[in-house]
Formats: C-alpha cells, structure tokens, sequence
C-alpha cells in the first residue's frame, strides 16, 4: 500500500513520504553491502573489488558496480508495491521516457566514484515529478545516515542519524565575492575542457570552489547553507530531481534542464542562495557557463 494514505494520491507530502521511505532503504542496502564487494588491503588502505563488481559506461572513468544495480532493483520493487502504475527513470534501468502524470526519477547511487574509492559523499536520490516537474524528494547521504526531503510548497527537512530534524534554509549570503560555489565535472574530455576553463573564470570571483562529487548532495549543501551556490553541466535528471526541489523549497533559485533532457545535451543545472542568485547568473552568463556543453 501507498503511505499517507489519508493524503490525495498525488499530494506532494504523501509524495514524499514514499520518496523518504524508499530512499531509506535503499541506502540501508548500499552501506550494507559496500563492505562485502569492496575488501581494503594493505597499509595504503588500497582496496580490491569481487569479480565482475565493477564495469563502466560512457568512458573509462564512468564507473558502475553491482550496488548501483542492486539498489535501483530495490527501488524499483519498493516504487512498484507502493506506487502501481507510475513510471520510473533510473540511471541504471532506464524508462519509458514519458513526463506526463506521476513518474519517478531515481539514482541508486549518486557519487559513484566516491563509493568506489571510500569517499564517504555518495547518496541515493528518489524524486516524483508531475508533468516533468519535482514536487517531491528524497535525497539519502549513506555515509552519515542524513535524509534531506522536500515536497513542493511544504519546505524542505534535514532529519539527522541523531533523530534530529531541522528545517533547511539557505545562507543569507549577499556578495558573490564571498560566495563557496559548488561544481562538478562530465566524463568526456571536450566537456571538462571548457568545465576547466569556466572554472578559471570563476575562480577569481568568488569565495571559492568545491567539487564534492555528488550533485545530489551538492545542492542539498545549498539548501542546508554548507555552500551558497551550485552549477553543473551535463546532468541527468536522475541527478536534479531530488536535491534540485530540496534546494528551492529551502528558498534558493533554481534552473534545471528540461525534464526530457540527458546528459550528452550539457544542459546547466543552478541553485543559488537567493541573495545572490541574481548576481551569480550574470556572472555565469557573463562568461558563458549559462550555455548548454553538449558531447
């Protein structure tokens, strides 16, 4: 049965009750398993991987493990007994591709190089869009058993591992200047060529800069106020979904890719604090980091 069941079925809270509930599995299983695929060996702290655990994708430095899989199953059998008949986007399934009604827009994990080496910054992120639109999310930092939620017009939560539950809002940052600006960068050489060259233009103008390696969690750190600012291009909506809607209910400004977008359109995805947003895009239009980086 659907949670929430006294809600509307496409109420944003009962939403995003589902949206928690199967993202808490999910990375329940991820930390669960971490340690039975990967094996730390020697003084260095290198580790090995079992067989068959870790292929790649669209370039060699675009990895996927068995985790990755195992977890989208997880989501996609939690998402089918809870939500029949709604459609799912997942990183590692795929989808029907439409954007019309209620569909799920799930990464089993977000920061897959992170797992892979022990960076504790990976998450699970599970969104319901309507109509190509997030209206509610989920968005799980395995490492620290954080979940940032959101559901449209009913703000955005940060529940701790602690039991600890916090509204999230931005910073009141006013100064580009002394903004932290969060980024990441594609798997192909032309993108992260001109990624390289926009990120020198940039650095001069700003607090400074953090790659985390998960956009995920990158733009719940704007929405908790841990950086001012996010930009990013080439990603997927599996990457946006969530964090994207946790991010402007927590009242920063938002620019997404359209809903039926992928990454090879390098389309840019922003989150700002509202202090600076406006700023901050003249800024990257100044220089054109607004324009998309297609492969």
């Amino acid at each position: 049965m659907d949670t929430n069941p006294a809600l509307p079925s496409e109420d944003p809270r009962r939403l995003r009750a589902v949206a928690v509930r199967v993202a808490v599995a999910a990375a329940a299983h991820v930390a669960a398993r971490r340690p039975e695929v990967f094996a730390v060996v020697g003084h260095a702290g290198a580790e090995v991987s079992a067989p068959g655990a870790v292929a790649t994708k669209s370039t060699p430095t675009d990895p996927v493990t068995v985790v990755d899989t195992e977890a989208e199953e997880v989501i996609r059998a939690l998402l089918s007994d809870l939500r029949p008949g709604d459609a799912i986007l997942g990183e590692e399934g795929g989808g029907d591709g439409r954007t019309d009604g209620v569909r799920w827009v799930v990464d089993p994990i977000d920061g897959t190089v992170n797992f892979l080496y022990g960076i504790p910054a990976y998450a699970i992120s599970v969104a319901a869009q309507i109509d190509g639109v997030s209206v509610a999310g989920a968005v799980v930092d395995v490492a620290s058993g954080a979940v940032y939620s959101a559901a449209a017009g009913h703000g955005a939560t940060l529940h701790e591992a602690d039991g600890s539950v916090h509204a999230l809002r931005c910073n009141a940052v006013t100064e580009v200047s002394m903004s932290l600006l969060a980024t990441g960068f594609g798997y192909g050489k032309e993108r992260r060529r001109r990624q390289g060259e926009l990120i020198g233009e940039l650095l001069p103008r700003v607090r400074d800069i953090r790659r985390i390696g998960s956009a995920a969690l990158d733009l719940c750190m704007v929405a908790s106020g841990r950086v001012d600012a996010h930009f990013e291009h080439g990603l997927s909506p599996w990457d946006w979904a969530a964090g994207s809607l946790v991010a402007r209910e927590a009242g920063a400004v938002v620019r997404v890719p359209s809903p039926g977008s992928s990454s090879a359109d390098g389309e840019v995805t922003v989150a700002a604090a509202p202090g600076v947003a406006a700023a901050l895009d003249a800024v990257l239009g100044g220089i054109g980091a607004l324009d998309p980086i297609p492969e």
